[in-house]
């Protein structure tokens, strides 16, 4: 694997994601690596337009709308993590297998489409490692409370975020050397250690 690898943090709401790709970040910063790191939706600025529209709260699309929008700010971000690719670290929130999760297992779109689509715009760009986080109900309820703005997709019912989360772990079983699962219901240290011990391994 090169040592300049893409790394993913995947996992549906309230799992601590977000807060863990900063972690690595902030030690990549202060280790002198060399680094770029991007959300999906969003990452580069006609992206981060586009997660204003999908996230945005008064937004209504139908399931095949959303999906294409969030493979068009995919498609805004290619260029970036090409220009980026084996020369930098790429650490990304989100990335297909997310699309795959809530568009198909959560939404029910057919995932062949979404694979036809998605293939045709990675053009061979291959995540080489993701991190998994998972999170009971309870606890996902708890941490969203905490929230100050929830977004559209923070606000989908329970059985939704059961189905994306289920179809998360599908993904992993596929190909299980590739990713790493974080039970985000222990304690946050833990996993933070957990985490950069295996950052560390990859890079």
């Amino acid at each position: 694997m090169s040592k300049n690898s893409i790394i993913v943090f995947e996992g549906i709401e309230g799992t601590g994601k977000s807060h863990h790709i900063n972690k690595i970040a902030n030690f990549l910063k202060k280790n002198n690596k060399k680094f770029i790191k991007i959300r999906e939706p969003g990452g580069s600025l006609n992206s981060e337009k586009i997660r204003k529209l999908i996230l945005n709260n008064n937004s209504k699309f139908n399931k095949y709308t959303d999906l294409l929008l969030y493979l068009s700010a995919r498609s805004e971000n290619i260029e970036l993590i090409k220009k980026n690719i084996r020369k930098k670290i790429i650490l990304i929130d989100r990335f297909s297998d997310s699309t795959i999760a809530y568009q198909h297992y959560g939404m029910g779109v057919n995932l062949k489409f979404i694979e036809n689509i998605n293939n045709f715009l990675l053009k061979g760009i291959k995540v080489d490692f993701t991190f998994l986080s998972i999170v009971n109900q309870k606890n996902m309820k708890k941490r969203l409370t905490k929230r100050n703005n929830l977004n559209r997709y923070d606000k989908f019912n329970s059985n939704f975020y059961e189905k994306v989360q289920k179809g998360f772990k599908k993904i992993l079983n596929k190909n299980p050397k590739k990713y790493m699962l974080i039970d985000s219901n222990l304690d946050i240290a833990h996993n933070e250690k957990i985490i950069l011990d295996k950052i560390n391994s990859l890079i």
